[in-house]
């Protein structure tokens, strides 16, 4: 299992979504199920990081740090 600080976001996201299945789906043990959930708590932490930083970025490139809101063309 790769560690969760050397994967990219897009890694991240999907082994979050994995997880999140698995542990929906049920038929697990108990130990399972929390290793899973560790895991997951792992994952969502380091994603809300990411997007964290990512805004923070965009806040910065932003006029007066004003996010404007998104127009497709």
């Amino acid at each position: 299992m790769k560690p969760v600080s050397e994967m990219t976001f897009e890694e991240a996201f999907a082994e979050l979504e994995e997880v999140v299945r698995k542990l929906e789906a049920g038929g697990l043990t108990l130990e399972e199920s929390l290793v899973l959930y560790e895991r997951g708590q792992a994952l969502a932490a380091y994603c809300n990081r990411q997007l964290d930083q990512a805004e923070l970025k965009i806040s910065q490139l932003a006029p007066n740090g004003a996010l404007l809101p998104f127009e497709p063309a």
